[in-house]
């Protein structure tokens, strides 16, 4: 089904409203930028050796920088909330469907780390002298969810694969860069950077399918194993992981 400026709108108010109850409760704020360090170096590390793939490592960079990292998207929300209904009127319904598709992941994703810094806020003062490993694995188990860590995967898939048919769309470049000048008068740099970013390191790989069924084998593996691993086996893993990334 095709998306609207409404679905856009709506999922970033769920990213307002979070953001919001994050700025009257320091505490939280700190456990979700807690969380969300740990998960982008979780990332890193799983994709260690697409980061320095000549083919695969701007798309790589893109979807740490873009979805999976530690960074304040509070200004390009706003410049995407300002224009949904504009993006929904004047661009071919193919880029309406990829601004949703971000707009969504970025809701699901804003809400598991709410709930994931949560329960790092109240586990951590019941596990003073614990890994980071082991605390985020009791925390990632405490909010389960099973089925919302695969929606989530699956739109980031689906976005890939919506960036991935947007460089093929012929024009589409020019009117990217023609936008430059009028989205920087606008205060639209932002969303200007994510736009032109996503369509650079898509096309740049020319073809994204094996790309992103890396990512769909690498993140599934990782959450059947913070499921269902043994808790002590799952932290080795983990822990193993993280320094091999740190090492390279």
């Amino acid at each position: 089904m095709d998306a609207s400026a409404h679905d856009i709108h709506q999922a970033l108010q769920t990213v307002a409203q979070l953001r919001l109850q994050h700025a009257a409760y320091p505490g939280l704020a700190q456990a979700s930028a807690d969380v969300k360090r740990f998960q982008a170096r979780r990332f890193k590390a799983t994709y260690a050796n697409l980061l320095h793939s000549p083919r695969y490592k701007t798309a790589t960079a893109f979807f740490l920088n873009e979805l999976y990292s530690d960074k304040d998207y509070a200004d390009r929300d706003q410049q995407f909330a300002r224009i949904a209904g504009t993006i929904a009127r004047l661009f071919p319904q193919a880029v309406v469907n990829t601004a949703a598709a971000l707009a969504e992941v970025h809701a699901l994703t804003e809400q598991l780390d709410d709930l994931m810094a949560r329960q790092w806020l109240a586990d951590k003062s019941g596990h003073p002298a614990g890994s980071e490993c082991a605390l985020y694995i009791r925390c990632w188990r405490g909010v389960g969810d099973a089925a919302a860590r695969q929606r989530q995967l699956e739109v980031v898939l689906r976005l890939g694969h919506a960036l991935n048919r947007l460089t093929r769309m012929p024009g589409l470049r020019t009117l990217l860069r023609m936008m430059r000048r009028p989205a920087a008068t606008a205060g639209l740099t932002s969303l200007q950077h994510f736009l032109e970013s996503g369509f650079d390191a898509f096309a740049d790989m020319r073809g994204a399918d094996e790309f992103l069924e890396v990512i769909d084998r690498r993140e599934s593996a990782w959450i059947r194993t913070l499921f269902e691993e043994d808790a002590v086996t799952c932290e080795t893993h983990l822990t193993h992981l993280l320094a091999a990334g740190a090492s390279r």
